[in-house]
């Protein structure tokens, strides 16, 4: 399964690179649980697609479109999780930020259903998304 886990997690990021929310929201368990760091105003525990979705056109609304995962240095398995080493960044008028993270997922039949992230700077971070 750890070969087919990180296949899975490369379409994932391919899509979310692309902007195919379609190709996501396929990838992404209706059920899906998200744990996004931090103390900013998308910081927390998501549960379900939908809620997730709201958090990512948030992020969006609040980089001015701009938020994005531009570089995949590495995708690792080891059974029904996935680490990725990616690199992300984001600007706006008066602020930006660009550093690596990790984004660890949990897959099971096929479908993300955790995901946790974590952030190179997360202060600069937390900084960039505000309260």
């Amino acid at each position: 399964m750890t070969s087919k886990n990180v296949d899975i997690a490369r379409e994932y990021f391919q899509a979310v690179q692309k902007g195919d929310l379609v190709k996501v929201g396929e990838l992404l368990d209706e059920e899906i649980v998200w744990h996004q760091p931090g103390a900013n105003q998308f910081s927390g525990e998501r549960k379900g697609r939908d809620a997730v979705f709201a958090m990512l056109g948030g992020m969006m609304e609040a980089s001015q479109g701009s938020f994005a995962i531009d570089t995949i240095h590495a995708l690792m398995g080891n059974g029904d999780m996935v680490a990725a080493s990616i690199h992300f960044a984001g600007r706006r008028e008066d602020a930006s930020m660009s550093m690596d993270g990790v984004d660890v997922l949990r897959l099971k039949d096929g479908k993300i259903v955790e995901m946790w992230l974590f952030s190179g700077d997360q202060t600069a971070e937390d900084a960039f998304w505000g309260q």
